[in-house]
């Protein structure tokens, strides 16, 4: 089975798939609500606390045809589809968002905003981060500002880029996974003392599902 190299040009009917399943989306607005995730490998930008450091190298995963993907999809109960990575926009995906949604099904974009948009969307989770901030365009449409919390340095990166984002933007602030026992306090007070941010946490992991 061909895999992404790359040199090549994105397609819109390939993708190098690392992984799909059918579960819960555990974080941000959409917690707990069904839906079929999709993580498309590479990523441009490479967080040191990344919990899926495996998606980075898109050479490392399969191509697949979008159609057999949909197709998948398709066969699931869910009405719903999260788009993750590795990040996402690296490729053209207004094929997969025009055919999913002729189907009436929701699709939801996880994305640090790094590259260009591209596909119809009902829902923009935009993550940032600081090694390759988000281009300009994502603070004007992002439904969702989720930002990572590892340390406090990463509160006023919270603010910096709340400052960025229209009023319709819901903010989340969200413990990185393995220093959530220590920053989850500071997290809490933080959200008392400044009540326009909600706190998002990673329950997929609570309930030992993908």
């Amino acid at each position: 089975m061909a895999h992404f190299n790359s040199n090549q040009t994105p397609s819109p009917y390939l993708l190098p798939i690392m992984e799909e399943f059918y579960s819960l989306q555990g974080e941000g607005f959409h917690t707990g609500k069904p839906a079929y995730f999709l993580r498309i490998g590479g990523c441009d930008v490479g967080c040191f606390f990344c919990d899926v450091k495996e998606s980075w190298d898109a050479s490392k995963h399969s191509l697949v045809s979008t159609d057999e993907a949909i197709a998948r999809i398709l066969e699931n109960p869910a009405k719903a589809v999260v788009i993750t990575g590795g990040e996402p926009m690296l490729y053209d995906l207004s094929y997969l968002c025009r055919e999913l949604h002729k189907h009436n099904i929701e699709l939801f974009l996880e994305t640090s905003g790094s590259e260009p948009l591209s596909g119809e969307w009902d829902w923009i989770c935009l993550s940032p981060k600081r090694n390759h901030p988000p281009l300009d365009i994502y603070f004007q449409i992002a439904n969702e500002l989720k930002v990572i919390i590892y340390d406090h340095d990463d509160f006023k990166w919270a603010e910096e880029n709340a400052k960025k984002i229209g009023s319709h933007t819901l903010r989340f602030l969200q413990p990185e996974w393995s220093n959530s026992p220590k920053m989850l306090p500071h997290i809490v007070q933080y959200a008392l003392d400044h009540p326009q941010w909600r706190i998002s946490l990673q329950s997929h992991k609570f309930m030992n599902i993908p």
